[in-house]
């Protein structure tokens, strides 16, 4: 698995996490998915990802677009 892969499978598992604990839980964690889309944005833009940078420093190969 690349960089890219991890990412998206992150972002993924992120999105539906809040989904799920703001239908159980509380409303509130809709916020979470908020914030995961909108990371998704800014890094589309600007091609900076913390994500990518932690699964990098945990030594996952580079993709094509966080490398």
């Amino acid at each position: 698995m690349n960089i890219d892969r991890a990412v998206l499978m992150f972002a993924g598992v992120v999105v539906l996490l809040g989904l799920t604990l703001g239908w159980l839980v509380s409303p509130y964690w809709f916020l979470l998915t908020a914030f995961a889309g909108l990371n998704m944005i800014q890094a589309s833009i600007t091609g900076f990802c913390p994500a990518a940078m932690v699964f990098k420093m945990f030594g996952v190969r580079g993709g094509s677009a966080f490398s």
